[in-house]
């Protein structure tokens, strides 16, 4: 873990208006999308939509939530290198025992529901008669 500490309580009045505007660009580009549906090839379309969201991406990171989010990916992606993933061998093994588990416990459980309407439907509701 990273024993850094917060300096900054949140956006500034400036990075709220740059993250509306990101918000902006993205509504945009959706709008944009639909409305040259009739006039625009779809190509053009998917790569204007796709500038709209990478120009939205660059304005919001240019804030404090954009640079808090680069440090948390970054520092995610060191973790992932300490992960001890498990071998071919150990994840098939694993999956075995797990679709044995799967198995016993669905031939339990369907036991105990043939039981129960063996009591239920064959026994008590003949008892009246």
């Amino acid at each position: 873990m990273n024993a850094k500490v917060e300096q900054s309580t949140g956006n500034s009045a400036i990075d709220l208006v740059k993250l509306s505007l990101a918000g902006l660009l993205i509504v945009a580009g959706l709008v944009g999308f639909y409305y040259f549906a009739g006039t625009w090839t779809t190509a053009l379309r998917i790569v204007a939509l796709i500038g709209a969201f990478v120009l939205a991406g660059v304005v919001g990171a240019a804030t404090h939530t954009g640079r808090s989010l680069r440090v948390f990916i970054s520092e995610s992606q060191f973790e992932l290198r300490k992960v001890v993933w498990p071998t071919r061998e150990e994840t098939l093994r694993t999956t075995a025992v797990i679709g044995v588990v799967v198995i016993i416990i669905s031939l339990i459980l369907g036991l105990i529901d043939l039981i129960l309407k063996w009591v239920v439907m064959d026994w008590l509701l003949t008892l009246g008669h």
